[in-house]
């Protein structure tokens, strides 16, 4: 499929047909990569990394971890 490279402020865009953009799960906002290979652009979907508490809490060590802080006295009406 041919498309057209239009002029998008001082950049240059590209419109992703509708059946390639569902084909590639690609939405709006969607997140790509963009490499060079052998003179080619090439586009990749990247995958945005789930976190979960217990694998971040397994990573804390003693020489990671931050002291307590004292933020001073209240000002306004907290409930400490």
């Amino acid at each position: 499929m041919k498309t057209e490279i239009r002029k998008w402020g001082n950049s240059l865009a590209i419109r992703i047909p509708r059946s390639f953009a569902e084909e590639t799960c690609l939405a709006n906002g969607s997140e790509v990569d963009l490499k060079l290979q052998s003179g080619r652009l090439v586009i990749t979907r990247t995958r945005k990394k789930h976190y979960d508490l217990h694998s971040l809490l397994a990573r804390v060590r003693a020489s990671n971890q931050h002291q307590e802080m004292d933020w001073g006295d209240p000002v306004g009406k907290e409930i400490w």
